[in-house]
């Protein structure tokens, strides 16, 4: 049977194919118009939209086999987030877009990607 009712836990990330260590919460989004409501003195006039920037943001753990430069210099990279509910979070030609900080503590490594297209949802 099938892992139906998994909605969190174990996850993957991957920049161009190469799998890091995810540790902790993802976050994500799409970069779908955020709307907002325009609200005037008699009523509730509609709505605007504007741009959100597609993104994938955590933290992975470092390792000796990790390329650090490749990755905070990581542009035009494909990154996918296969979530524990069977999802996956694709961004095509996105960037990397933290400081590329690390901690360690428990190695941890703070990543965020980001791009200018939308991203997709595949189920």
């Amino acid at each position: 049977m099938a892992k139906q009712d998994r909605r969190g836990g174990i996850i993957y990330v991957k920049q161009d194919g190469v799998q890091y260590d995810a540790k902790g919460n993802f976050t994500y989004n799409l970069g779908r118009p955020k709307r907002e409501a325009i609200v005037g003195a008699d009523s509730v006039h509609g709505y605007k939209e504007t741009p959100q920037v597609a993104f994938i943001e955590g933290e992975i753990t470092d390792n000796r086999g990790l390329d650090l430069d490749k990755l905070v210099t990581g542009e035009g990279v494909t990154v996918t987030l296969e979530l524990a509910n069977g999802k996956v979070i694709s961004l095509a030609e996105a960037w990397y877009a933290a400081e590329g900080t690390g901690n360690t503590d428990e190695g941890n490594l703070p990543v965020r990607w980001e791009s200018r297209q939308q991203g997709q949802e595949i189920k």
